[in-house]
């Protein structure tokens, strides 16, 4: 069994692949513990581990399970099965690496854009010879949100919430359509603009917003099930043996 560890700006996803490369197990955690480990460690047996991080902490846990499996932790001079033609590959987060080795696993030989709807809204790009293009950063839904209230003097924070409507007539309902249907409309913006240059593009979407922004999204996406996690497993693969 191997452990797989993304480590983002709020949550650490952990999920657990079998020998053959299926995900049975996931857990979202907002700290990363030694006993967390110890529990996952006697339900099944692992050998081998990968993290992405970057969020910050979590050291002596990830100091217990080094110490206790062949841990990988994830850079960009990890060798890869996608090419990287990003300027500054040392700026790059591994979040967004693994997402497009996802992408990339899950639609090889084609022009894949994967959108993650998370703290930031991250758009990256694959083509489809294998090369990671980079690709667009933006700020997130909350984000969004709390940056009206941050920056007015009497707008209040409203919570996310799936919206079908386009007029506000309200000020809550005002901020929801502003918010929701503007990001949506930056999604759809995205997706004409590649579309527009990279042929019978593919476009996915995961994150956790997602499934709040999908119904006002009216081009045609895939929704992904963890494209980093799928990626992280990847560059395990090729970068641990078995052995």
């Amino acid at each position: 069994m191997d452990i797989v560890i993304d480590i983002g700006n709020t949550l650490r996803k952990v999920a657990v692949f079998s020998e053959n490369g299926v995900m049975i197990r996931l857990f979202s955690e907002k700290q990363l513990s030694i006993p967390f480990f110890e529990h996952l460690f006697e339900e099944y047996e692992i050998r081998r581990a990968i993290v992405s991080s970057v969020g910050k902490g979590d050291r002596v846990a990830l100091g217990w399970l080094a110490a206790h499996t062949r841990l990988v932790r994830f850079t960009h001079d990890c060798q890869l099965p996608i090419t990287l033609k990003y300027a500054t590959p040392d700026t790059l987060g591994t979040d967004r690496i693994a997402n497009a080795v996802g992408a990339n696993v899950l639609y090889p030989h084609c022009n894949v854009l994967s959108i993650m709807a998370g703290t930031c809204l991250v758009a990256d790009f694959v083509n489809a010879d294998g090369e990671y293009l980079g690709g667009s950063i933006s700020p997130g839904l909350r984000m969004r949100f709390q940056a009206l209230v941050h920056y007015t003097a009497k707008l209040p924070y409203i919570k996310p919430e799936s919206i079908d409507f386009l007029i506000g007539d309200t000020t809550q309902k005002s901020i929801l359509s502003g918010v929701i249907n503007g990001m949506s409309a930056e999604i759809e913006g995205l997706i004409d603009r590649y579309s527009q240059s990279f042929e019978s593009l593919i476009v996915l979407f995961s994150g956790g917003d997602a499934k709040l922004l999908q119904n006002s999204i009216k081009k045609r996406i895939f929704a992904a099930q963890n494209p980093i996690l799928l990626g992280l497993y990847k560059i395990l693969e090729l970068n641990v043996s078995e052995d």
